[in-house]
């Protein structure tokens, strides 16, 4: 009889028929939202108090003197016991506690440059006006969230520089890229701000060292100080780049003209997208605008989210003329007239060329009072200078004979 009865108690879990309305929609959705978010703060305190963990053991072998006190093994010793008593644990490799202590020192040998450095990038990142350039609610959220116990953790240590509330925001194997590759504390800081803001990947973060980034980014000749408000300006500066490596595009000929480089480029949006940077939304190509009885062509278009503006992008295979400047102002004049919302910011203008006197940039911006700014391109690649399948086939085989000469040689 029992069993007759749960028999028909059980039953399988299924929707049910129900009223489903909106409200219930938006509720299952902001359950939805909290869980991820949830999830993403439960990850990165994780990612945070291990990097507090090597910080510490870095700092642990700085200031005991360890291979003075306990003799130049050490920090082999060190591994050793922690892998012993922790085995399934990783980290605890002696190359990465040398890097531990790499990482302390490269930011202990200048405290009060850390303590600069981290300020500025703190302020831009957590004290920025709200509704202002603002990232998602979940990116604020993240960035904003510090790990419970840090405050007491940070009273202990006062010996040297404090872990720094940023550093939890980045990978273990991009901190030993940063401190590998950096040669000062700005620079490194400024690397650590980009794969927070950019999510960089490991390989993505060391390409953009070796591009200097850090050096072209903010340097790109512009008027942005001259009519817009001083911190938009500053922002627009950071975004935009005075050098862009368009090593991805190729083109047919050594010569060239601005209809095929920009063709090259939108072959490969996703590769130009990443090189403009975080941010930049692709609209067009060729966007016509007719006035009156004659048809003008964008060469690209683009929205920035961060900066919630239109980018014009003019694009020049030559030198810098000052009648490019009246061009890319016409554009961007027509863009704000006819394109921007009454909620989006003044669009900008972006001249890309293949070289340009600055003297002559700032002097043709003279009168002009819309935002714009010129860089330059290099490493556009020639087909021609490209193998080709059949050169590539010989060389295949002119190489499979040469390894098996060795070979004979070395049986011989």
């Amino acid at each position: 009889m029992n069993e007759e009865l749960e028999i028909e108690k059980s039953r399988m879990v299924k929707s049910h028929d129900i009223h489903l309305d909106a409200e219930y929609a938006d509720w299952i959705a902001e359950l939805k939202h909290r869980y991820r978010s949830a999830q993403v703060k439960a990850a990165v305190r994780v990612n945070t108090e291990k990097l507090r963990y090597n910080w510490e053991l870095g700092r642990d072998l700085v200031q005991k003197k360890a291979e003075e006190r306990w003799g130049a093994g050490v920090v082999e010793q060190v591994s050793l016991d922690m892998q012993r008593e922790f085995p399934d644990a990783d980290g605890f490799s002696t190359t990465n506690l040398w890097y531990m202590k790499k990482w302390y020192l490269f930011y202990n040998d200048a405290d009060t440059k850390l303590q600069r450095a981290v300020a500025e990038i703190e302020d831009e990142k957590f004290q920025r006006p709200v509704g202002e350039f603002q990232g998602t609610e979940n990116e604020q959220d993240i960035k904003l969230q510090r790990p419970v116990g840090e405050i007491e953790d940070e009273k202990m240590h006062q010996l040297g520089p404090e872990f720094p509330a940023i550093f939890g925001l980045v990978p273990w194997g991009q901190h030993i890229e940063i401190i590998t590759r950096c040669n000062s504390i700005e620079e490194a800081i400024y690397y650590v701000g980009q794969t927070i803001d950019r999510g960089l990947s490991r390989p993505a973060l060391i390409n953009c060292i070796k591009a200097n980034l850090y050096e072209h980014q903010g340097k790109i000749v512009n008027n942005f100080a001259e009519h817009m408000p001083e911190l938009q300006s500053k922002l627009v500066q950071e975004v935009f780049k005075e050098n862009y490596d368009f090593g991805f595009a190729t083109v047919k000929h050594e010569i060239y003209d601005e209809h095929e480089l920009e063709e090259a480029l939108s072959n490969s949006v996703t590769s130009l997208l990443l090189e403009l940077g975080t941010g930049f939304a692709f609209i067009g190509r060729q966007k016509q605008l007719i006035t009156g009885d004659s048809t003008s062509k964008i060469d690209l278009l683009f929205y920035h989210i961060r900066l919630r503006c239109y980018v014009v992008c003019e694009l020049k295979a030559k030198p810098f003329e000052p009648e490019f400047a009246g061009k890319l102002n016409f554009y961007v004049n027509a863009v704000d007239d006819l394109v921007k919302h009454e909620d989006d910011n003044p669009t900008i203008g972006l001249l890309i060329c293949s070289d340009m006197n600055k003297a002559k940039v700032q002097w043709s911006f003279r009168g002009i009072c819309t935002p714009m700014g010129v860089a330059t391109y290099n490493n556009v690649r020639i087909q021609e200078m490209l193998p080709t399948q059949e050169q590539l086939q010989e060389r295949m085989e002119l190489l499979q004979r040469e390894m098996r000469t060795t070979k004979r040689l070395m049986k011989g």
